[in-house]
């Protein structure tokens, strides 16, 4: 199983539900600068991108 942020199922959630869009998704692994949600590799899983598809 892999290990993952704190906050890495809230924001899964919130976007799965639609309350937040992709663009809400990344930006969750960018702020707060000082302690970010989740990391940019969560933002692809939970996006469902690879590391060929372009942002």
């Amino acid at each position: 199983m892999t290990e993952h942020s704190a906050k890495y199922d809230r924001v899964k959630r919130y976007y799965e539900q639609g309350l937040w869009t992709a663009a809400m998704v990344r930006n969750a692994a960018k702020n707060p600068k000082a302690a970010p949600w989740i990391t940019e590799d969560e933002v692809r899983e939970i996006l469902g991108e690879t590391d060929n598809d372009v942002a």
